[in-house]
């Protein structure tokens, strides 16, 4: 499969630069990954509209022979703009390392050692790998926040933060010299560079357009609209704060539970197990038995005890708010087909149990499977956070349909059945 080449903004000492990333694709048996540049040199750019009259005029440089190349120079100025997901700030580790590590500075961090890895893999900058290699926790970023948890975690993140004020200027001025910003044909920047400006302009006052009709909105509604939410019934459910979850696949529907504690997902199980059942009623009859569930994870929740008093009660009415209702059947053909045959809402949803049931069960193969430098997690994010500036991925998906099987399979593992 010809994997997309995207644009990404780099931010290094002498400034943030665009150029264009090819992630890892194969071809001819054999698997490559590229940055746009021509042999010891990578060609980065002060902005979209350089690029953009670079790659319409340039006839040598180390992406021509990629499979999707042929698309790029027909692309227009803002297609070649970075998206947030694909802007990484060197320069800004040393202050991000300073924060303590919750999941949002984890990610970021992971995604930025991520690109310096491939930067250093295409580049072959021996001295950047020895950098990432000296400590354990640049390898274990992907994981998420689980590895950085409790005192081994601290050491961890400890470490990391020491390998950062001591050797991360190596990695700055390793990558940074590898850069050259080529000349570009002035007539071609001309064009290029209006473009840019109308864009921008067009988007700022579609962005002031936005706001007035925003505040317009919260005027009509401000006056009438407290009093209406203080009315709202949240019921039995939203009081304990566990959600009835609904989950359909391919030949079952299953009925369970699922809340969140300090923003981490805990289900009705243990061991990584889901317990699950055929219908509400089996569920809240299933509930009724307090000692059954006494090991489940769930039991931690300090509302739990009121769900197994009411179920016991026989008062207890499983109900499943139609977002928390998941449907997987269906989706690997319809990622086979591309973009435009997938549903954001049910993928969304889709990916968001995945990644909860993988999270806590403490694996990360999912994580792993839908990052952006990964084919399916490409798709997936093109998908779920539509842009104009993106590069559309291209077919065949035949690998994205793969590993989105092998995601849904391991999570119908983790299912108990009832």
């Amino acid at each position: 499969m010809a994997q997309d080449i995207v644009p990404i903004e780099l931010g290094l000492p002498q400034g943030d630069l665009v150029t264009l990333w090819a992630p890892r694709w194969r071809e001819d048996g054999e698997e490559w990954e590229a940055f746009l540049g021509d042999e010891d040199d990578l060609y980065a750019f002060p902005d979209a509209a350089h690029l953009a009259a670079f790659v319409r005029t340039a006839e040598q440089h180390d992406l021509i022979d990629h499979p999707a190349w042929n698309a790029v120079p027909a692309l227009n100025v803002p297609e070649l703009i970075p998206d947030d997901d694909h802007s990484y700030d060197l320069v800004g580790v040393p202050e991000l390392v300073a924060e303590d590590p919750d999941s949002w500075t984890i990610s970021e961090l992971a995604e930025i050692v991520g690109i310096v890895r491939s930067l250093a893999d295409v580049c072959e900058l021996d001295e950047v790998h020895e950098v990432l290699d000296a400590t354990e926790g640049f390898s274990l970023l992907e994981q998420g926040r689980l590895p950085f948890t409790g005192r081994e975690g601290e050491r961890l993140w400890n470490d990391l933060s020491e390998a950062v004020s001591e050797k991360w200027d190596t990695v700055l001025d390793a990558i940074d010299g590898l850069v050259k910003v080529p000349d570009v044909d002035a007539g071609v920047l001309e064009q290029t560079a209006e473009e840019l400006a109308t864009f921008l302009e067009e988007s700022a006052e579609a962005e002031v357009e936005s706001e007035q009709e925003d505040e317009d909105l919260d005027t009509v509604d401000s006056t009438d609209s407290d009093d209406e939410e203080e009315d709202v019934p949240v019921g039995f459910w939203g009081e304990v704060g566990i959600d009835p979850i609904k989950i359909i696949t391919t030949g079952d529907e299953y009925y369970s539970l699922r809340c969140y504690l300090d923003d981490e997902p805990i289900f009705l199980g243990s061991d990584g197990k889901i317990d699950v059942f055929k219908s509400e009623k089996a569920l809240a009859r299933a509930l009724a038995d307090a000692n059954a569930f006494a090991d489940s994870d769930l039991a931690e929740v300090s509302t739990w005890d009121e769900v197994l008093a009411k179920a016991t009660a026989g008062e207890l009415e499983v109900e499943v708010d139609p977002e928390n209702t998941y449907v997987l059947a269906g989706l690997d053909e319809d990622l086979a087909e591309g973009p435009d045959a997938i549903d954001p809402t049910q993928l969304d949803l889709a990916v968001e149990l995945i990644t909860d049931a993988a999270d806590w069960a403490g694996d990360d193969s999912a994580a792993t499977a839908l990052s952006t430098s990964e084919s399916l997690g490409w798709l997936v994010s093109f998908v779920l956070k539509p842009d104009p500036g993106r590069l559309a991925p291209s077919a065949p998906f035949d690998t994205e349909q793969s590993e989105w099987r092998k995601l849904v399979e391991a999570f119908e593992n983790r299912l108990r059945v009832h």
